[in-house]
């Protein structure tokens, strides 16, 4: 008998509505035997799929109000906190385009710096080797002006030295053998250089020997230590007051003897320079004579070459 059934519902209906019809047949919780009306099974499946239609709609609209009621508020603190980190941010950043942008400047500067003492060295060699030439022409000597600078260098130890002697070393800072220090030339000062001549020998070094002595064997003085000379950063911390920022300043001062060349030397820690290449030839007898100590004049530039 149900298979007679099913069979009409078949052939009669139409694919959708019987499937509407075993949904909403095998839903109800109370069937009647036999057959329902076909009305009744029409009307059955047009509510359940609307309210298939509908359900989903106001579910998804319950879930929304649902969600916006349980959002959680930000704290203020983390507000502030976040503000705090974005001004942290920008103000590091600013310090740090203002750092990059003297830097930039600071170096223009030394580049120029740098390019003025070139021209100087250069106008000053040139002035000299004119004034040589035309005091050829002439038939007459050109005689240079007097040294303004000194390299002192101490060649013996302490055995059998006066108290003078010593305190002269000790001013002159050259407390170990093969130091040497740039020295102002003036009255005193040479003065002092007769008195402990018998255990230094100096002479007066040219621009070449000084800039290998301050790139090759160059130390600062910062708070009583002895630090290696690796940036301007150094030299400019210690001499900036006195408008020295870099190491072609720091030459140029010394060369030159300059208003601040007591800071400039006295920033520099005493050289230590080895023996020389070849020994010393004799240090208790006068350079004059064959022998080591005293004033070489021009020929301390070939002892240096031999020393640093």
């Amino acid at each position: 008998m149900n298979k007679d059934i099913n069979q009409k519902i078949l052939k009669t209906w139409r694919l959708p509505e019987v499937y509407g019809f075993c949904r909403s047949f095998y839903n109800l919780t109370h069937v009647p035997r036999g057959v329902l009306p076909r009305s009744t099974m029409v009307a059955t499946v047009d509510k359940k799929a609307a309210a298939d239609k509908k359900a989903p709609a106001e579910k998804k609209v319950v879930k929304g109000k649902e969600d916006s009621k349980k959002l959680p508020a930000v704290p203020e603190s983390v507000l502030k906190h976040r503000k705090r980190r974005d001004a942290l941010r920008t103000r590091r950043i600013q310090v740090t385009i203002k750092r990059r942008s003297a830097a930039i400047k600071k170096k223009k500067e030394i580049f120029k710096r740098a390019e003025q003492y070139v021209k100087e060295y250069r106008i000053k060699e040139r002035d000299e080797i004119r004034l040589v030439r035309q005091a050829r022409n002439r038939g007459n000597y050109y005689v240079p002006g007097e040294a303004k600078l000194a390299f002192v260098i101490r060649i013996r130890g302490i055995n059998q030295v006066s108290p003078k002697v010593r305190k002269v070393l000790k001013l002159f800072r050259l407390r170990q053998i093969n130091n040497g220090v740039f020295i102002k030339l003036n009255k005193a000062t040479v003065n002092m250089l007769r008195i402990a001549e018998p255990y230094i020998t100096w002479g007066y070094p040219n621009l070449k020997s000084v800039r290998e002595l301050i790139y090759k064997r160059g130390f600062a003085k910062v708070k009583g230590q002895r630090v290696a000379i690796t940036s301007n950063k150094i030299i400019e911390e210690k001499l900036g007051k006195s408008n020295i920022i870099c190491v072609e300043d720091l030459i140029h001062e010394i060369f030159t003897v300059g208003d601040k060349f007591k800071y400039a030397s006295n920033f520099l820690w005493p050289f230590k320079l080895n023996n020389p290449t070849g020994g010393w030839r004799k240090k208790t007898i006068h350079y004059v004579d064959g022998g080591d100590f005293g004033n070489r004049e021009d020929k301390i530039n070939e002892l240096l070459r031999r020393m640093v």
